[in-house]
């Protein structure tokens, strides 16, 4: 059998220990310890919650397509000369300015 048919019988099995669980709460009533009833109900309720945890753990889970990435377009058209002047106003870290040399 495949993993995933095992994982669907023992959840068969859970589920109907949880519902035979509820059905001997209710026809036992007072006749058995109020606190016995109340660990087996929270034994199954917590064996229950441990298999889907085991289910969504083994099984895998569907994958979101991976998105594209934007494109951005580049003109063809050349750049404005003046983006890489040095003008007067500019702070320049001196390497490459005209008349200074690296140390």
């Amino acid at each position: 059998m495949a993993l995933h048919d095992e994982l669907t019988a023992v959840q068969r099995c859970v589920d109907e220990l949880v519902r035979t669980v509820g059905r001997l709460e209710q026809q036992a009533g007072d006749q058995v310890a109020g606190v016995d009833v109340r660990r087996v109900r929270t034994d199954t309720d917590r064996l229950s919650e441990s298999v889907a945890l085991l289910r969504a753990s083994a099984l895998p889970q569907p994958r979101e397509k991976p998105r594209a990435p934007d494109l951005v377009t580049i003109p063809d058209a050349p750049y404005d000369s003046s983006l890489w002047s040095s003008a007067g106003d500019l702070d320049d870290e001196g390497l490459g300015a005209s008349g200074r040399h690296a140390p």
